[in-house]
């Protein structure tokens, strides 16, 4: 398992529109094979600063998910309203603590 840590920063007038329509997206995000985690961050101090945080069974399975319909539609929608590049991640949870 990996987790795949995404950056983004929308035009502040466009927050409220990603986050109705990351709304309608996250079910199906969250369900897609491999998927086994998802959770949506927003800054504090720059409100129109988001991070998806989401775990994969396995590489191929994070692929899959960016060559799928699913994301290319989601992708294709939420990139309109960046006000910056989309930053993104991949990384391996060495130590977790609750």
């Amino acid at each position: 398992m990996f987790v795949r840590i995404v950056k983004m920063s929308f035009e502040p007038s466009k927050v409220e529109d990603f986050l109705s329509y990351f709304e309608t997206k996250k079910q199906l995000i969250r369900n897609f094979e491999g998927c086994e985690f998802l959770e949506l961050y927003q800054d504090k101090t720059n409100t129109n600063i988001f991070f998806t945080y989401s775990y994969w069974r396995a590489a191929s399975d994070l692929e899959s998910y960016r060559n799928s319909a699913l994301f290319k539609e989601v992708w294709e929608v939420t990139k309109q309203s960046f006000n910056d590049k989309p930053e993104a991640w991949s990384v391996d949870k060495l130590v977790s603590l609750k």
